[in-house]
């Protein structure tokens, strides 16, 4: 896996300054309950949140065609409000590679419940980092900031700080935009939470569990089986103290909507004392997927 230390180096060069695409996102914009004439409008927008997502350069950094982060973004519309407003869903998911292994692990796994946005067909995506532009274009660059910050906390202890604050800087110039998702009173589990969570220092644990289960568990494991799954203990450990201080945090729930299945095939080969540690501790920060993780130590 290259790209594990190609994202090492631009953490510790971080004045170099070479541009490239960073993003390898598959898009996919769907509209069941919608006639077949929208049939046109909706795949020039899929084809213009293509562009928009993998023809930028979202950061200062050069990243190979191989190396992009891979990640897929799935906007579901569940209605057309006027003559170029819709409103729907957005699933988002991204992963990274694993080092010396063909196997790639999942990192956000969210689903957005309330975009809305206009568009006309051919319509040009136009976005400053320093203006609200469209409330379409903001929220797919807040989004693929989000993306490039978990996979950089992942190669550095918090090393994906700067994309969260300019995610940060989306949700605060979108405080008085009429569409919904970007304030506090809205609800609990929205994109102003998303970020007040990766800032908030009662959470800086859980991002800490990030770089320890991914560059120190994870990429070991080929090296040694034992010790990689120790350093991954060990975070499920910070995030279980997370939970304890704030349980039920949307930052939470997302690491864990995301790695639930891949917990289960950890430990699944694991030593009987390691399955009921991880038993223990996963069942109490993740009571939802309790019977999931019950089976851990029923599959050998």
């Amino acid at each position: 896996m290259q790209r594990a230390f190609t994202i090492l180096i631009i953490l510790l060069n971080l004045f170099v300054r070479s541009y490239s695409q960073e993003l390898d996102c598959r898009i996919q914009v769907s509209a069941p309950s919608l006639p077949e004439s929208e049939k046109l409008i909706l795949q020039s927008l899929q084809s213009s949140l293509y562009e928009f997502m993998n023809q930028r350069n979202w950061t200062n950094f050069k990243f190979k065609t191989e190396e992009r982060i891979e990640a897929n973004i799935t906007i579901t519309i569940e209605e057309k409000a006027g003559t170029d407003e819709y409103k729907g869903t957005l699933q988002v998911q991204s992963r990274r590679p694993v080092f010396n292994s063909s196997y790639n692990s999942p990192l956000i796994n969210h689903q957005d419940r309330n975009i809305s946005f206009r568009y006309t067909e051919n319509m040009p995506l136009d976005y400053d980092d320093n203006t609200f532009m469209s409330n379409l274009t903001e929220v797919l660059a807040f989004y693929a900031y989000l993306i490039i910050g978990f996979d950089f906390d992942t190669f550095s202890p918090m090393g994906g700080t700067p994309y969260f604050e300019k995610a940060q800087s989306i949700v605060n110039r979108a405080q008085t935009a009429q569409e919904p998702g970007w304030k506090s009173f809205e609800s609990q589990r929205n994109r102003y939470w998303i970020i007040e969570n990766i800032f908030n220092s009662q959470y800086a644990a859980a991002r800490q569990a990030l770089y320890q289960y991914h560059r120190l568990g994870f990429d070991t494991m080929t090296e040694n089986m034992e010790l990689a799954r120790g350093e991954i203990t060990q975070s499920l450990e910070l995030l279980q103290r997370v939970h304890r201080q704030r349980p039920g945090s949307l930052l939470m729930q997302m690491i864990l909507t995301a790695k639930s299945d891949e917990f289960v095939n950890i430990y699944s080969q694991a030593t009987p004392v390691d399955q009921n540690k991880a038993i223990q501790i996963l069942t109490e920060i993740d009571p939802t997927n309790a019977a999931k993780y019950r089976r851990i130590n029923q599959q050998q």
